[in-house]
């Protein structure tokens, strides 16, 4: 199994940060809370934010832990480990996505997203605030 973290940004206007998985990747065209895989000696809330400079070039500050989903794609299982965060820092600059949107709650059923991501989504459809 292989663990990977996402970050659910919230902005200002209580929109949420997704980004697009470039065509050529694995899932590319499917839309993600933006995150990646922990490497090895790295807690969660590390690769959290290092994943988000690499990817994004943003520093982002985690409030809170948001659950975690394990969920089997064709290839492979993976435990995804979600955090509400912000960011504090930066303008983002896609380096491993092809675009990106600020959307708020209710309108993230409307994009294709992974699939280990829609447990996210249905969590934060029953949370009141975020």
């Amino acid at each position: 199994m292989i663990d990977v973290v996402a970050a659910i940004i919230i902005n200002e206007q209580q929109q949420i940060l997704i980004a697009k998985r470039k065509e050529e990747k694995m899932l590319g065209g499917y839309w993600e809370f933006p995150g990646g895989k922990i490497e090895s000696g790295e807690t969660a809330e590390e690769s959290l934010i290092r994943e988000l400079m690499e990817e994004m070039h943003i520093d982002i500050k985690i409030y809170k832990y948001f659950g975690e989903n394990i969920y089997t794609y064709e290839r492979e299982t993976i435990k995804l480990i979600g955090y509400i965060a912000e960011i504090v820092k930066g303008k983002i600059i896609l380096t491993d996505h092809s675009d990106y949107k600020w959307v708020k709650k209710q309108e993230l059923t409307k994009y294709n997203m992974a699939p280990a991501d829609i447990y996210f989504i249905k969590k934060l459809e029953k949370e009141a605030s975020i």
